[in-house]
């Protein structure tokens, strides 16, 4: 059965070797970091943070975010094991590969391409939103006869693309300098928001759940919500658990540092390290800024004065603290910049892994002149640009929750599986405390699963099955390791 075929870890290392397909190793574990933590710090920290506080989980969103955190790092250590036995790009559907068979790397290959190219798109608009803020002009956008096209997200899917091209070293020291600028606005927020925290906007900490139209009712509230027969999922501790689910969007990004093993060069030791670090920083960040914006103005203010859709911006303009709001929107716009890069960075490098395989054509796996794959980084700018610049993205955010938090359960059931198939592997960094850390990886991820909404599954079995169909029609009969097995037999 084609669905069966399991492509060794040898045999993937082998591949990193192919003439014409080579990736360039020019990154460091710093390197790494910072690709991790400008991917991680950017939508979540600046719209998402103050959103969530307001109309689910009030102050509590600090407990949510730790349980989000908690989930990512169980993910994190099973990442890095994984990326450190089998060192080639393509991260989740690479373990895959080697564990669980072609079927299943495809799936997940499929489910990481949803991930990344609606993140990109997301962020991308996000981008283009705060352009017109910073320069004063209304948003990045132009109407062309019946289409509205937003330049804004062309603009920057083009800029993070070219560098993308001409090398991931030139493309993390870009997000060196932007990260750098970000992380400081950051700061600066948690510094002068302290400032003007009052101590009765933690109370209630769990605001009473909500009922009504607008708490979150039918296929709109959370699935574990719903089968326990619960009115909805806005504040109370299925707020609290709901939260946890959307801001898992804020940490959405650094399991693209497992995608560039393939091109670091010690990534025996570096990814761990790269993944494991990103995480602790953005981790902390988070949480501060949580805590601060709470104390600033209590979730009632927050949602009357933002319209349902508040930011960080809007609890310093609350304190009368008006400047603020221009600063942060640098802060994002330089944010949001690195995002867009980091995320076409990962949905690139999945892809060209997938093509390498023949799961899809490969000449778009061939390798330019810098050491990278600029068939498909062109290919993914085009797609991304008019994703974002002419179609209108709604609530697309949890697709990207629900693709990612799949693929974490595959690699966390996939440590399993090759410490039991192939203990005698080298592996560079081991998760400690197998299985019980492991499962307790794949317990979270599916919890939250369970608290995304009844609408956002349906979205995602419609994508899984649109997947299934492409396999079939193409994947299964060009794979390159079917072939090989084709010419054995």
């Amino acid at each position: 059965m084609a669905g069966s075929r399991v492509k060794s870890v040898e045999q993937s290392i082998a591949d990193t070797d192919e003439p014409g397909t080579r990736l360039r190793k020019d990154l460091t574990w710093w390197d790494l970091t910072v690709f991790g933590v400008s991917v991680v710090v950017g939508a979540g920290i600046f719209t998402v943070t103050a959103s969530t506080a307001a109309n689910i989980t009030g102050p509590a969103i600090s407990v949510s975010f730790v349980i989000a955190a908690v989930t990512c790092g169980l993910a994190a250590l099973c990442y890095a094991e994984f990326a450190s036995t089998v060192p080639v790009a393509g991260s989740a559907y690479t373990f895959s590969y080697a564990t669980f068979g072609e079927f299943t790397a495809w799936m997940i290959g499929w489910d990481l391409i949803l991930e990344f190219a609606i993140g990109a798109a997301v962020v991308a608009k996000g981008w283009s939103s705060y352009l017109g803020t910073v320069f004063g002009f209304g948003g990045g956008s132009a109407e062309i006869g019946p289409l509205t096209l937003d330049w804004g997200a062309l603009l920057i899917v083009a800029v993070v693309a070219t560098l993308l091209a001409y090398g991931t070293k030139l493309s993390s020291r870009f997000s060196a300098v932007v990260t750098t600028i970000k992380v400081s606005v950051v700061l600066l927020v948690v510094i002068m928001g302290a400032f003007y925290i009052k101590a009765a906007n933690y109370t209630p900490f769990i605001p009473a759940p909500e009922s009504g139209s607008d708490a979150g009712t039918g296929l709109d509230q959370s699935v574990f919500s719903l089968f326990t027969g619960a009115t909805g999922s806005h504040y109370g501790l299925y707020g609290v658990l709901a939260g946890a689910s959307i801001v898992f969007f804020a940490f959405i990004g650094f399991d693209v540092v497992a995608t560039t093993a393939e091109e670091t060069r010690s990534p025996q030791s570096d990814v761990a390290k790269g993944i494991l670090a990103s995480l602790a920083v953005v981790t902390l960040l988070y949480v501060s800024v949580a805590v601060v914006l709470t104390g600033m103005a209590s979730h009632a203010e927050l949602k009357r004065a933002g319209g349902g859709h508040p930011n960080l911006a809007t609890a310093f303009e609350l304190n009368g603290v008006h400047w603020a709001a221009k600063v942060i929107s640098v802060g994002a716009l330089a944010g949001l910049t690195t995002v867009v890069m980091v995320l076409l960075l990962g949905l690139s490098r999945v892809l060209f892994a997938m093509a390498r395989d023949g799961l899809l054509p490969r000449r778009l796996a061939h390798t330019g002149a810098h050491g990278t794959p600029v068939r498909i980084t062109i290919l993914v700018a085009v797609l991304t640009a008019v994703a974002a610049a002419v179609f209108p993205i709604g609530k697309l955010e949890e697709m990207v929750n629900v693709g990612t938090l799949f693929a974490f359960v595959l690699v966390s059931a996939g440590v399993l599986v090759l410490r039991r198939t192939r203990p005698d592997l080298q592996r560079g960094f081991r998760v400690p405390w197998v299985p019980l850390l492991p499962l307790a990886s794949i317990a979270a991820c599916l919890w939250l699963m369970l608290n995304l909404t009844g609408l956002t599954w349906l979205r995602f079995g419609i994508w899984l099955a649109i997947g299934v169909v492409v396999y079939l029609a193409y994947g299964r009969r060009h794979s390159l390791l079917g072939r090989r097995e084709a010419a054995l037999r």
